[in-house]
């Protein structure tokens, strides 16, 4: 990759003023993360607020019916109180952080105080692996996570590396009053994998206390599966040069 290309990467947001909570799923191997957090917006009616364009990145123009929309978009919903990012255009690491620094900067901004971010992991996994786990900063899992019930426990991943956008978001997070978690679930190859959203979604539900009901997903998943397999192939093509390597492990 070019270095002057890598210098030259920049975002912008444009949105209204987001709620104290995002929550945010990009595109990753498994889509599981992005699917939830898409399926969280049609199923609890979030209203489209803002948008991020690339600038000297590669980009998509996602479709549909004819017409096109911003790959990365965010909605609010006043009464949730949360603002979603839903994050189609995928990310190499090196344009990782300006990506992170304009999500950062926009955020500081706007008052946010805590971000959570939905990932699926490629992993060797057997099927009581098949669960949800968390690395989250102190002041997130005191907030979130300290106080949980029977029923509703996520565990922490027990030892790995995070890359790319994950990394950065907490790393912020650590360094800063910002409240950061990423909750990450084993992926399969087929996308997406809506059992694996389907997981995340039932975590946040816990987590935030939303009333979510996951039924609809598998038909909300076979609705845009041609497009989400084409997304994950071009994922796979870009794999081997762009793409961290998923090295969380339990």
């Amino acid at each position: 990759m070019a270095t002057d290309q890598h210098q030259s990467a920049s975002f912008d947001i444009t949105a209204e003023e987001p709620q104290e909570t995002l929550l945010a799923g990009f595109s990753q191997f498994g889509l599981a993360g992005l699917t939830a957090v898409d399926f969280l917006v049609d199923q609890l009616d979030f209203e489209e607020t803002g948008h991020v364009t690339a600038d000297q990145l590669p980009a998509i123009t996602p479709f549909e019916n004819g017409r096109p929309r911003h790959h990365t978009r965010l909605f609010s919903h006043a009464d949730r109180e949360l603002t979603v990012l839903v994050g189609e255009l995928f990310v190499p690491v090196w344009a990782a952080k300006p990506f992170s620094d304009a999500v950062l900067d926009w955020t500081e901004t706007n008052d946010v105080e805590e971000i959570a971010v939905l990932n699926g992991i490629t992993m060797p996994h057997a099927p009581e692996e098949h669960q949800v786990f968390y690395v989250a900063t102190d002041d997130y899992r005191e907030r979130r996570l300290a106080d949980a019930g029977a029923g509703t426990e996520v565990p922490p991943m027990g030892r790995g590396f995070l890359d790319g956008v994950n990394a950065e978001l907490v790393a912020r997070g650590m360094r800063s009053s910002l409240r950061t978690a990423v909750f990450v679930t084993p992926v399969h190859a087929q996308a997406p994998d809506v059992d694996a959203a389907i997981r995340l979604l039932e975590t946040v539900e816990q987590v935030y206390g939303l009333d979510v009901d996951t039924e609809p997903l598998e038909a909300f998943a076979a609705e845009v599966r041609e497009y989400y397999e084409e997304l994950s192939n071009r994922l796979s093509e870009r794999a081997d040069a762009e793409m961290p390597e998923d090295r969380m492990y339990m």
